[in-house]
């Protein structure tokens, strides 16, 4: 074992020496090989970290949303809805939301006003998140005006800005007592935007929501796993909208590294045809040729992995932010949690190390097999 172990060793710095002599051949090699790898890992950490900020903002959601729906269109819950789905078994706790979209010509945005169901916010005052507070230039005891959709013009003053650690889902947020909620927009007591509904038994969140259906037959239930579902197609089109535009730069490199595994340089020939002229087997130019092909390979792989997550979880992602976070005019400005998937990085280092590896030893077999005069000749 140990003798197998000092003979690899010889070949691995024997190829290292080989691939100092093609110094500049190899590092091209190397650098368009990691960049390739940097991009590909940059769009896998980014939307996977991306999916589960969106699971984990999701995690204190309601099970139920409760829409009623005219000509096709979300409308208020009316007065006695709350009241027919505590007869509903299988509800444990269900709460009538308001909330709604307003827009500021202002900074040209739309914010988004709502009601806090856990917290008693003053009459007259507002908590604002960060995006907006930065639009307006905003500061806790501003005043701030709204003209309502009704033409009466409303003044609040900013009692708290929301933390930034929750821009995430806060940056347009606007929450609002529930007298000037309907003050402002004009909807009478009784009435709600939703009703969100919390079910005693996972297991029975599917039937809930069918009795509603039936109960209810102009309204639609919202699952929390389906709002799930829907972000995690989100994500899954804008990564593909980016690696659509990365493809161009995969192809080129894949012609490039097939053109340098399928066929050899008269220097690469030449020393093929010297070791085997010295006494090397067959068996260890192939060795020696494979541990280069790898040694590259995973010197690239490894280089562009860690330049992608110092990318993504430290300097935000700015490549490819825009495209995959989506644009807004209150963007939101948010840090990422480091997630890493195994079997992304898996996947990821079986398409990009092994065919490189793999490929480089058909035309180097086809060599170490010829007569050493033919091959150096050749």
């Amino acid at each position: 074992m140990n003798a197998w172990i000092e003979k690899q060793k010889y070949l691995i710095d024997f190829t290292l020496s080989s691939l100092a002599r093609r110094k500049a051949k190899n590092l091209g090699l190397l650098l368009v090989y990691t960049l390739i790898v940097f991009l590909l890992a940059s769009v896998m950490l980014f939307t996977h970290a991306l999916r589960q900020a969106a699971a984990e903002v999701l995690v204190g959601a309601p099970e139920v949303i409760l829409q009623r729906m005219v000509a096709g269109r979300h409308d208020l819950i009316p007065p006695g809805y709350l009241e027919r789905i505590g007869r509903i078994r299988g509800v444990q706790h269900k709460e009538g939301r308001l909330w709604g979209y307003y827009y500021d010509p202002v900074v040209k945005a739309n914010y988004t006003f709502m009601v806090p169901g856990n917290q008693d916010i003053a009459a007259g005052t507002l908590l604002v998140g960060a995006g907006m507070a930065r639009a307006r230039g905003l500061a806790v005891g501003n005043l701030i005006s709204f003209r309502s959709y009704s033409g009466k013009l409303f003044s609040f003053t900013i009692a708290r800005i929301l933390p930034h650690d929750s821009e995430l889902v806060s940056a347009d947020l606007v929450l609002i007592s529930e007298a000037d909620f309907r003050s402002f927009f004009a909807i009478a007591p009784g009435y709600f935007t939703d009703i969100a509904l919390s079910v005693a038994n996972p297991l029975e969140v599917r039937n809930v929501a069918a009795k509603l259906s039936q109960q209810f037959p102009d309204s639609r239930p919202i699952l929390r796993e389906e709002i799930l579902r829907t972000y995690e197609s989100i994500f899954n089109w804008r990564e593909g909208i980016v690696l659509a535009l990365a493809s161009l730069a995969i192809l080129a490199f894949a012609i490039f590294a097939w053109e340098k595994a399928s066929g050899l340089s008269a220097d690469e020939k030449r020393e093929i045809g010297i070791l085997k002229a010295i006494g090397w087997e067959t068996g260890d130019v192939l060795k020696m040729k494979f541990w280069e092909g790898a040694l590259v390979s995973l010197a690239a792989f490894l280089i562009g992995y860690l330049a992608a997550y110092l990318h993504v979880f430290r300097f935000s992602s700015s490549l490819f932010a825009p495209v995959l976070k989506g644009w807004a005019v209150l963007y939101p400005r948010f840090e990422l949690s480091p997630v890493i998937d195994g079997f992304q990085v898996a996947t990821l280092f079986f398409f990009t190390v092994f065919p490189y590896a793999a490929a480089t030893l058909v035309p180097i077999w086809r060599a170490a097999i010829a007569d050493p005069d033919a091959v150096m000749r050749g």
